[in-house]
């Protein structure tokens, strides 16, 4: 993508808080689940034609009748509270990021570097703590220390009681959500049933638990988290409380998404686009730094396993040359976002190469 002209882009700058820019609120795809969740006949096949129009023209929807517990999304939201506000910086440290992108990461380290969406030259406000699949110790990949496959640091139980438990709970309901929606995304694509189950067998799930201070006023090029498209397959996301997320339509417009009470947000990775040759859209998002009050968020990342490759779908293919992009796996795609994302990215200098 080109740079977005004058005319499309969110103005910033000392003359007037960005937050005021005239953006628009619409509403995204509503898509019900009950069928689905229900384990109604064909309801895969039910749900497709709807699932694929928002997948191809907006790449982000909001699912209802989920069958996440409102009480664990309630939950998630005060452990995201907990993590940020109950560690010191000291007890955050013992947990800072490792080499496998899971732990804490401060406010002021991330930045995309190669975002065509903005000019991006501000290390953005948002702190993160990540929490990742955890693979078994005598896994060869973690045998061999490989990158990613390491495990997720966590704090101390006599610091955070509870805590692990309640995200563990959540990233597995999630994650079982992600994986009994691999019939929607075969039905929507044309493929055959089963298509995606050898690319889940050990799938790469991850949780980032976000705080976005406030921030009275907003200068030029001053984001929560600027402007990008998420790696993977497919993320979920409950609306946070306090307003931040902004989606870029396909004419380079920004707006803010208007989602139902308990409707949980999906959007689509570069993964899956570059695997459907773009006819299934890795819309880019940003986060505007908040106002009022401190905003939290937990985006979970339902991906394939890591040695997953990914090379155009049979019913995305072009009539006439080649597909867009070249196989590739998931290890070596996230790496390559990575390195161009995280500052602190440069310290890990012993990550192993896959293909």
């Amino acid at each position: 993508m080109g740079d977005i002209g004058e005319s499309t882009a969110l103005k910033t700058g000392s003359e007037s808080d960005a937050r005021l820019a005239n953006t628009d609120h619409r509403e995204i795809p509503v898509v019900d689940l009950g069928p689905l969740i229900r384990g109604e006949d064909g309801a895969a096949q039910k749900i497709a034609p709807a699932w694929r129009h928002a997948c191809e023209n907006l790449g982000f929807l909001c699912i209802v009748n989920h069958g996440v517990n409102a009480d664990l999304i309630e939950d998630m939201e005060r452990q995201s509270r907990r993590v940020h506000n109950d560690l010191s910086v000291d007890q955050k440290m013992l947990v800072r990021v490792t080499k496998d992108q899971k732990g804490f990461i401060p406010s002021k380290a991330t930045i995309l570097t190669h975002s065509s969406y903005h000019s991006h030259t501000k290390l953005d406000s948002v702190e993160c703590y990540v929490v990742a699949t955890d693979f078994p110790k005598d896994h060869p990949e973690v045998v061999k220390g490989t990158q990613f496959y390491g495990p997720t640091p966590w704090p101390a139980e006599t610091e955070l009681p509870g805590f692990k438990d309640s995200v563990t709970r959540y990233m597995s309901a999630i994650e079982s959500l992600g994986l009994s929606l691999l019939p929607v995304w075969e039905a929507s694509l044309n493929l055959a049933p089963g298509f995606f189950k050898p690319f889940f067998q050990t799938p790469y799930c991850y949780l980032r638990i976000a705080k976005y201070p406030k921030v009275d006023f907003v200068q030029n090029n001053e984001f929560g988290l600027g402007a990008h498209a998420d790696t993977g397959f497919m993320t979920f996301l409950p609306p946070a409380l306090e307003p931040g997320l902004q989606i870029l339509d396909k004419e380079r417009n920004w707006f803010w998404p208007v989602v139902p009470k308990g409707a949980i947000i999906v959007n689509i990775g570069q993964f899956l686009a570059r695997w459907t040759n773009d006819s299934f859209r890795a819309t880019p998002h940003r986060v505007l730094p908040p106002k009022n009050n401190d905003r939290f968020s937990f985006a979970c990342f339902i991906n394939t396993n890591l040695d997953a490759v990914s090379e155009c779908l049979p019913s995305c293919r072009p009539s006439e040359g080649p597909p867009k992009y070249e196989a590739q796996s998931y290890w070596s795609f996230f790496e390559w976002y990575m390195k161009r994302t995280y500052v602190h990215y440069e310290d890990f200098t012993n990550s192993k190469t896959q293909t």
